[in-house]
């Protein structure tokens, strides 16, 4: 059974940081670009950061652009969202994806999904 299970999200206060875990199961993922997604109350969900299958590609939201960093481990089957300077406005349930084929920046395309690592951001 393929899972993603996301860890590390919590109250934090403006100007604080966070790091989110993403472990993989059920079959390796070194292969897959990974991405994170967010979605705040009332509002849609949205692209944060992706990596590819390597590491050698990264994109991130203009929003988050300087503040958070995605990284990975393919050993250990795991991505991370590094999360810096930390803002009211990044309080949301912060979901972790992955597709096994191509790239992208949108919730389509990928395929598994975890259930969500909730963050809050207190000013």
């Amino acid at each position: 059974q393929v899972q993603l299970v996301e860890s590390g999200g919590g109250l934090v206060q403006a100007g604080g940081s966070l790091r989110l875990s993403c472990a993989a199961s059920g079959r390796t993922f070194r292969s897959d670009a990974m991405a994170w997604f967010r979605q705040a109350p009332g509002k849609e969900r949205e692209f944060v950061a992706a990596i590819s299958w390597s590491g050698g590609r990264t994109d991130y939201a203009d929003s988050v652009k300087g503040r958070f960093t995605i990284s990975r481990d393919n050993a250990k089957n795991t991505v991370y969202l590094q999360m810096n300077s930390l803002k009211p406005e990044d309080t949301a349930v912060y979901y972790c994806a992955a597709r096994r084929y191509g790239y992208g920046t949108y919730p389509t395309g990928y395929e598994y999904w975890g259930q969500g690592t909730q963050v809050t951001v207190s000013s």
